[in-house]
């Protein structure tokens, strides 16, 4: 009996220091990437776990469809996300457009979204629903609302908004829809690949005179990296713009993340860099 006793006691020892030793020589079993913004047009939301403060550039390119400031080529967009305790994130962008006939434009947004169930910590689900105000490129204000949920666990994770904007200008629609979905698997340390969807405009699968064109829809690879020890991490994704119905009424000066004209389908790349400001 003391020989049995003594055995299974090494042997719980060594499963014990086997067991140290996997988490040691692969942390992703064992841990949640924090990542302040792993996808380009789904919003996720902070925890007391993530990146406080974070600030970010981007930059876009579509053809034969107006970008993430809506201007067909080239965009750029600056923007600030931060954790104000509570489960409360504050999310807001600031745009340039450049026109290929000369002249600039701006565009601005800003929102609050708090995590009604989870948000405690980064693993697990979380879901959420916040208000903001947004002017668009023809200096139109709009109000907007979202919710998002969101599901992290230590190999992968996936992201969900839904978007509803009211312009306050009586020649765009009542209420605009905007969803978006993304996922991406953890590949390495650093490293996640996955897909991104964004439906844009949906209400004109009901509506024949939808004021910015049509519903468009877009999917596409995403991709998270994010070096060990450093403040900086990167995010890429893009993909073919299909136009699922058309209208003849187009409102270009919309703010969309997929752009607004309806004259063919096209695709869209954008890229960010996001800065931690406390790690």
């Amino acid at each position: 009996m003391k020989k049995i006793f003594l055995a299974a006691v090494f042997v719980a020892f060594v499963l014990r220091g086997s067991a140290q030793n996997l988490a040691t020589v692969s942390p992703v079993l064992k841990t949640v990437n924090d990542a302040a913004q792993p996808f380009l047009f789904t919003l996720n939301t902070l925890t007391a776990e993530n990146p406080r403060w974070n600030i970010h550039y981007s930059g876009s390119y579509g053809e034969r469809t107006t970008g993430q400031f809506g201007y067909d080529g080239l965009g750029q967009q600056f923007g600030v996300k931060g954790y104000l305790g509570s489960r409360l994130t504050l999310y807001a962008t600031a745009a340039l457009g450049f026109a290929n006939g000369g002249g600039v434009a701006s565009a601005e947004q800003a929102e609050v979204i708090r995590d009604l169930v989870g948000g405690k910590g980064i693993a697990g689900f979380r879901l959420g629903a916040g208000l903001g105000l947004s002017r668009d490129w023809s200096n139109t204000g709009s109000a907007i609302s979202r919710i998002t949920a969101s599901f992290d666990r230590a190999n992968w994770r996936m992201a969900g908004n839904l978007r509803f904007e009211k312009a306050f200008n009586r020649t765009r629609d009542k209420l605009d829809f905007i969803t978006s979905i993304g996922f991406q698997h953890r590949i390495s340390n650093a490293l996640y690949l996955g897909f991104e969807a964004l439906g844009q405009d949906l209400e004109g699968f009901w509506e024949k005179d939808e004021a910015e064109g049509g519903a468009k829809l877009l999917i596409g690879p995403s991709i998270n990296l994010e070096p060990n020890h450093s403040k900086l991490s990167f995010s890429i994704s893009g993909g073919p713009v299909f136009y699922a119905t058309r209208s003849q009424v187009t409102s270009p000066a919309a703010i969309r993340e997929i752009g607004n004209i309806a004259s063919g389908n096209g695709y869209t790349v954008r890229a960010l860099v996001n800065f931690n400001l406390h790690r």
